[in-house]
Order: structure tokens, then sequence, then C-alpha cells
């Protein structure tokens, strides 16, 4: 292999076209191959629909497809599982560096990286994301929420933690904590102290649920066999928080909120579009965002979701990432089902997952009736 990553080796394009016909994953890792009509490249064991011979084209590695101006197959992946000496190589080193380095500010651009790891900046990004499913900034401002997260529970103050962690800035931060860090910065050191949540428990078509507020969106949204079950659960999960009931008439904020929600519930209000103010990490809020996708009165499997959001590996991490979901139905994991098409789990009973979906589905088709 040059400098540059090229093979000089030459392939047996009879060879490859069996390995093709065959979709043989002995032969993953040897080479991939391009469809001129589709702009993309494969694996040789890629399971979509075989090409035509005339509209195939054999390369040694993905670099190469690449410089044919193709794109990698978002279903068969193949940048992801090749040889040491491959690009998922360099991406992984540059995995490791940035996670080194998250702290150096501005200074961890796309052009530095791209030089680190020995890729062209378009290569670059194109790789690290089919690679890691996230591209090089999120993937770097995950590192440094996480090492701002480590330096909020130490004894220095809030603005040397952000500084700390790499951040230019105080306003990147507060953009970005409601989609990943929950809280802000003060209110995560202090476990959520200062924080105010309202709350108030409700009968609905399946069962009591209580529902807690920010002035931000809701935090708490959950099923339980009695009032005081789900206040514990509450002070559980925001022990330092100040929780206050809510009584009528509701803040009229609050009231559309619970509006929504109730009249999701009976069928009369199918798409729910309501602020959500949850810690997550990275990972868990793409499982969320996807999960808040699939269409009322369907469900998906662990492993479409998974294939949705770009890591067809991780069907157990979607699993653990919708068990995590603290606001039952506005996030709607009750619609992940198993592939073999039984329920799988539910952490509010799969009793009340199975009326869940039965009664999307009966409303969607119209046939859902009240007294």
């Amino acid at each position: 292999m040059n400098e540059g990553g090229e093979s000089k080796e030459m392939l047996n394009n009879e060879r490859c076209w069996e390995a093709v016909v065959n979709k043989d994953k002995g032969q993953d890792g040897q080479f991939v191959f391009g469809v001129i009509t589709t702009g993309v490249y494969c694996r040789p064991s890629c399971p979509s629909r075989r090409p035509l011979r005339k509209n195939v084209r054999f390369y040694k590695i993905p670099a190469e497809a690449e410089r044919a101006g193709l794109r990698p197959c978002r279903r068969c992946r193949p940048l992801a599982d090749v040889g040491v000496d491959s690009v998922t190589a360099r991406i992984r080193g540059l995995c490791n560096y940035i996670r080194g380095n998250s702290d150096s500010g501005d200074r961890l651009n796309l052009d530095e990286l791209s030089r680190h790891a020995g890729l062209s900046p378009f290569h670059l990004q194109r790789s690290f994301k089919a690679i890691v499913g996230v591209t090089p900034r999120q993937y770097l401002e995950a590192c440094r929420l996480k090492a701002l997260k480590g330096k909020l529970r130490s004894r220095i103050s809030v603005t040397e933690a952000i500084y700390e962690a790499g951040f230019s800035s105080s306003s990147r931060v507060y953009e970005r904590v409601d989609t990943r860090l929950g809280m802000t910065p003060t209110e995560y050191r202090a476990r959520g102290k200062g924080l105010s949540i309202s709350y108030v428990s409700v009968e609905s078509p399946v069962g009591l649920m209580m529902v807690g507020a920010t002035n931000r969106g809701l935090c708490f949204v959950q099923f339980g066999e009695s009032h005081h079950e789900l206040l514990e659960m509450l002070r559980k999960e925001y022990p330092a928080a100040s929780l206050q009931p809510m009584k009528q008439p509701y803040s009229q904020q609050f009231g559309l909120w619970m509006e929504a929600l109730c009249g999701h519930l009976r069928g009369d209000q199918p798409h729910l579009d309501l602020p959500i103010d949850v810690r997550a990490t990275a990972f868990q809020f793409k499982v969320w965002k996807y999960l808040q996708s699939i269409p009322y009165g369907e469900v998906r499997s662990y492993t479409e979701v998974a294939s949705g959001i770009g890591r067809r590996a991780a069907t157990r991490a979607i699993a653990r990432a919708c068990a995590s979901n603290r606001v039952a139905i506005v996030i709607p994991c009750h619609r992940v089902i198993r592939c073999n098409g039984e329920l799988g789990g539910y952490r509010w009973g799969l009793e009340r997952k199975r009326v869940l979906i039965d009664r999307e589905r009966a409303a969607r088709a119209g046939t859902l009736r009240f007294p």
C-alpha cells in the first residue's frame, strides 16, 4: 500500500463478483464494490438486492471508492469492520485523540482533526459519521459535556468547570443543556437543588399518571398504582429539587401540556409536540428523538431503531435507553417491540404497553369508541 493509502494489488473481478453474488462474509474487508447507478459502495455481504453486473465496480479499499465519487452504504456500513490498516483504525485513533484533547478549545477544529487522521476534511466527515454514528463536532461536544459533568461534581466554580472542559464560552453550554445535560450546569451540579418542579396525579385511560414539569418543559410522566408510589419515584429522580403540588386552576402553560397529554391518551390528539426537560446522554437523546418520529399507531423493532440511528449492533443499548425514559408517552418507548412480534420490556408493565399499542391502532383506524 502506498503513502496515499491506495493498494497496488490488482483485484480479480470475476472472484469479486462471485463473492458479491454469494454475499460472502469471508470477503468483507478484502474489497468493496460500488454501484455506479446508485452512487453507493458496499461490502461483499451486503444484504441489499444484487445489482446488475454491468453497473458494478470493485475497489481494494473504501478510500478508492470514495475518490470515484461513491458514498458508503447505510445498510451494510462498509467502513465499520475493516482491517487494522484501514480508515477504521484511523478513526478509532482520532476518537482517542479527541477524548484526550477535548479541553483544547477551538484549536480542535476539522482542519486539525483531518491533519491528525491523515484524511481530507470531506473524507473524514463521511468516514467518521459512518463508523462512529455522529460527526466529529458532535463527538467532541459529547466528550466536553462528559468532562463538564465530572468537573461540576467537584468544588470548582461553574464558570471554571465550563472553561476547563474546553468550551470557549458559557453561552455554548447553555445552548445545549436542554438536549444533552437536561438541566443548566448549576442545577446539574446541585442534583436539581433550586429547581422547582410542579406535579399532579390524574386518572388516565391506562391508569394513574403523574406529570411533573419545570418552567422549561415536562421532566416526569410516569404511571403507578398510587399517588404515594409516584411521588417517591419523583423524589428519587430529583432528590434535591423543590417539589410543589400543582393546584387547580393550573397555570396556562401547564394546563395546555396536561390537556395535550390527556387528549393523546384518549385518541383525540395523535401527534404530541411537547417540550421536555430531562437529563440524557448523547446516545439516549438520539434514541429518544427517533422514537418520537415513529408514527402514531405504528411500532418498530429494537433492530429497526438501531438501524434507524445508524447503530445496527446496539439493540441492547436501545433497550436500555427505552428503559431509562422518564417521560412516558411524550417519548413513546411503548412503540418499540421485539423483531419476532413479542412486546419485549416496558417499565410500566407489559399489560399497559399492549393497551397503549392497541388503543393507538384502534384510534388510527377510527374504531376507538368512548361512552
